[in-house]
């Protein structure tokens, strides 16, 4: 196991002041929490079979991103997260405030772009015929993909679109990782504010789950869902991960900063710890879990967990064994409504644990192996976890602001 990364918040307390989300339940904070609490779950087990994904819920792209444009030369997957990015920034009422958004700081925790398929076809075929010219591959490469699509493939484009698109133009970082990505860019940006180096942060990221590169890529080590959907709980002994399509933003400020400017927090993001086990021996993630547990601070009785928990093994039953050490705590795995969201599952655990603690209430849960109860109590503690499927652990404390 390595030396566990902490938020070490300083004396600044720091605030959820602004969420974006548009997943594959629908747009906008009220729809998602509506589906979840009427157990909608948005899922296609065809389309792309025998893989199973959660395709995302269409918008209209204009309303957060208004240039045509702009819009044609983003890939998918960046189209939703600055989509997601504008629902943020209209949250926290900052939306078009050059002064604050001039200095707002950016963490996006990005995968790479998509790949042209029909090029990428055309080119497999060619070679496997085995008469190819000398640089065929740089020739092809060069003439069939555009300059906008082979530029859209860096990771950094999302952040790059979101600045050119709503004005974000402080300091931007982009993390690689898959979900601890999404976990060290919460971390990272409140270790910031909260030692006053930064003021107000945009954190977030995006995936879109129908991308057949994708799904060959997580085929070659059996980490799809196939054939039939199940929660994340029940997917045993058939396991995997059915991968989902989000976009997920947060604006995250200091107290001071948000108090200054009349803003209402959703919650407070107390402290942000990351690890990463070797899983070389059965239990090494349990014990991670465990000692992220120890850190994160005073827990009281009346808490939840939120889970980005994946489906996939081994680490989803190392997960639960750790989530049975600790039964008092009402559990939800996001899994089982939006999918595995990769990059942006850590965000959105933090965007439903802060509405969920604005709104005072825990929402439904969907679990037939009742690992997940009712929670009758309004919750003033919420720990969202992210074990990812491969690599990287982290965990968050999200409170009620008193």
């Amino acid at each position: 196991m390595t030396e566990t990364k902490s938020s070490n918040p300083g004396s600044a307390e720091v605030w959820i002041t602004g969420i974006g989300l548009a997943t594959s339940l629908g747009e906008g904070l009220d729809a998602n929490w509506d589906a979840l609490n009427q157990r909608r779950i948005n899922v296609d087990e065809s389309g792309f079979a025998p893989y199973v994904v959660h395709p995302w819920a269409p918008v209209n792209f204009d309303t957060q991103i208004p240039k045509k444009g702009d819009q044609r030369q983003m890939e998918a997957w960046q189209r939703i997260g600055t989509y997601a990015a504008g629902l943020a920034l209209d949250s926290a009422g900052v939306k078009g405030n050059k002064e604050i958004l001039g200095r707002m700081d950016m963490i996006v925790a990005a995968g790479g772009g998509e790949r042209d398929l029909a090029v990428d076809t055309g080119i497999l075929q060619a070679e496997a015929k085995g008469n190819s010219a000398p640089g065929f591959l740089n020739e092809r490469l060069m003439n069939d993909l555009r300059p906008t699509l082979f530029l859209a493939q860096l990771s950094n484009l999302l952040a790059g679109n979101i600045a050119i698109v709503h004005g974000v133009t402080g300091s931007s970082r982009t993390f690689m990782g898959e979900e601890a990505a999404g976990v060290n860019a919460a971390r990272i940006a409140l270790t910031r504010i909260a030692a006053g180096q930064s003021d107000i942060a945009l954190i977030g990221g995006s995936q879109n789950s129908e991308r057949k590169d994708m799904l060959v890529l997580y085929e070659f080590d059996d980490f799809n869902l196939k054939d039939k959907f199940e929660p994340v709980w029940a997917r045993s002994p058939k396991t995997g991960f059915a991968l989902g399509s989000a976009g997920v933003f947060l604006v995250i400020e200091s107290r001071t900063h948000a108090e200054a400017r009349g803003a209402k927090p959703y919650a407070r993001l107390t402290n942000v710890v990351a690890d990463q086990s070797r899983r070389k021996s059965p239990g090494e993630v349990t014990a991670t879990l465990e000692t992220l547990w120890s850190k994160l601070g005073k827990l009281n009785d009346n808490g939840a967990i939120i889970t980005g928990a994946t489906g996939a093994q081994p680490v989803t039953s190392e997960e639960l064994a750790f989530l049975r050490h600790h039964p008092d705590f009402a559990v939800r795995a996001i899994g089982t409504a939006f999918g595995h969201t990769m990059e942006a599952q850590f965000p959105l655990g933090l965007a439903l644990a802060a509405i969920s603690v604005s709104r005072g209430a825990l929402y439904s849960p969907n679990d037939p192996t009742a690992l997940e109860v009712e929670m009758s109590k309004p919750p003033t503690q919420i720990v969202v976890i992210g074990a990812g499927h491969w690599r990287g652990e982290g965990m968050a404390l999200v409170e009620a602001v008193k």
